[in-house]
Parts: C-alpha cells; sequence; structure tokens
C-alpha cells in the first residue's frame, strides 16, 4: 500500500453538489455509529496492536483512538458558535501536539470511547434540531483563511470519523 493510501485510506473529503434533508440524515446517521464502531474495532486489541501506526511515522492506534474525541470536541464547539454567532472566527488547535501528551500516547482508550460517547449523544441531538438552511451559516478558520459553512463541517467530521474508524481497522493484525 503506498503512503497516501495508508494516510487517506477512504479518500480525501470532497463536498457533494447536492446538500439536502437526505445527505443530513446520512451524515448524522454515521456521526451517531462511530462511537459504537469505535467501540467494536477496539474491543479487543492489545497493547502491542494498540502501539502500531497506522502508517510510517504516523499516530499509534491509542493516539488515533484519544484524537476523534479531542477532535470531535473541538468541532461540537465550533458548531455551537457558528450556530449562535455571526460567522465567527474559530479556534484552531495544534492537534499534533494534542496526540503527543503523555494521556494520548499512554492512556486508556475506555475514558476516550466513553468521552465520545456522551459528546455524540449530545452533537447528534443538537444537529438533528437544525433546519436545512442551518447548515448554511459560516464561520472562518483563521488557518485556511477562509468562510466554511455548517454543511462543509457536517460532512467532514463524518468522513473524518470513518476516515479513522479505518486507521484502525486496516491496521490491526489479523
Amino acid at each position: 500500500m503506498d503512503l497516501e493510501q495508508l494516510k487517506y485510506p477512504i479518500g480525501q473529503f470532497s463536498m457533494p453538489k447536492v446538500f439536502d434533508q437526505k445527505q443530513i440524515d446520512t451524515w448524522i446517521g454515521e456521526i451517531e455509529a462511530l462511537p459504537r464502531q469505535i467501540q467494536d474495532a477496539t474491543n479487543n486489541l492489545t497493547d502491542d496492536e494498540l502501539n502500531q501506526t497506522y502508517r510510517p511515522e504516523g499516530w499509534t492506534l491509542q493516539q488515533v483512538v484519544h484524537h476523534i474525541p479531542d477532535s470531535h470536541l473541538n468541532a461540537y464547539i465550533r458548531f455551537k458558535q457558528a450556530f449562535t454567532e455571526d460567522i465567527p472566527v474559530i479556534r484552531p488547535y495544534y492537534e499534533e501536539r494534542w496526540a503527543e501528551t503523555e494521556e494520548a500516547k499512554n492512556g486508556d482508550i475506555k475514558l476516550s470511547i466513553d468521552l465520545l460517547t456522551g459528546l455524540h449523544q449530545r452533537w447528534v441531538a443538537f444537529l438533528k434540531t437544525l433546519k436545512v438552511e442551518d447548515y448554511q451559516r459560516k464561520y472562518i478558520h483563521p488557518a485556511q483563511n477562509k468562510e466554511l459553512t455548517l454543511a462543509n463541517m457536517l460532512g467532514m467530521y463524518a468522513w473524518h470519523g470513518k476516515h479513522h474508524l479505518a486507521h484502525i481497522t486496516n491496521t490491526i493484525i489479523k
């Protein structure tokens, strides 16, 4: 497998041309399902398996599991900011530094799976209250220096969960 395929096992995110309630429901369903999928994929992993990297010089599977709620917690906050403020400038975070913290490298993944489970329950409850037009609300990501919509963000984070789930499931020694 080449490096690009290891980095992006499901390909990179691409916003579809049609964004409608059917697409919203699909992506919300993917976000809702992710915690159980991560739990199922990691249920019986040994410490050696959790310490495998999904690509050369990449994160360990343990770091990937901890990264997902870190990232999605930031996404949830950004979603709420974009919904309650007029085109806010969101605060970026250094995900690579977060992944190098001691608890992300060596902590019990059950803590992050539990966090992800509760976070996604709350996030999905919020997402289900939004109307199609609400997803056109925008925020500014200073690192990208452009306005992005909640529609784009919803798709990106549905993709993000599947992206990292594939890192886990593709790496596990069978």
